[in-house]
């Protein structure tokens, strides 16, 4: 009879890796999402499933980890909100007044804090 191999997860720094990918495709589907002009657009429609997709699988790959799921979904969430904060001045001439973008530099500084402070799941 042939030992099987324990699966051990992911290493913490693959699992921050994965975290941070999954987080760059945030703002890739909600990007997709506004050129979809409400899902009317089948091209732009079929871009956003496709990103939110990857976004989902590599937070999955990121939870299975020793993330804490707390910190790991609020580093997505803000990695993605800023993304699509940037997106929005770049793409869509949005608004980026001094004061809104301390309020950015808040969610970095909040992001960057989460990661300092996560401890291993036991």
């Amino acid at each position: 009879m042939s030992e099987r191999s324990v699966d051990k997860g992911v290493s913490e720094r693959k699992a921050w890796a994965f975290l941070a990918l999954a987080g760059c495709f945030e703002p890739l589907w909600v990007v997709s999402m506004k050129l979809s002009e409400g899902f009317t657009d089948i091209p732009w429609v079929t871009a956003t499933f496709i990103f939110l997709t990857f976004s989902m699988y590599f937070l999955a790959l990121a939870l299975k980890g020793k993330l804490a799921m707390g910190t790991a979904y609020s580093v997505w969430v803000g990695i993605g909100a800023i993304g699509a904060l940037i997106a929005g001045i770049l793409l869509f001439d949005e608004s980026s007044d001094p004061l809104r973008l301390g309020f950015v530099a808040l969610i970095i500084v909040g992001i960057v804090g989460l990661q300092v402070t996560a401890k291993e799941r036991q």
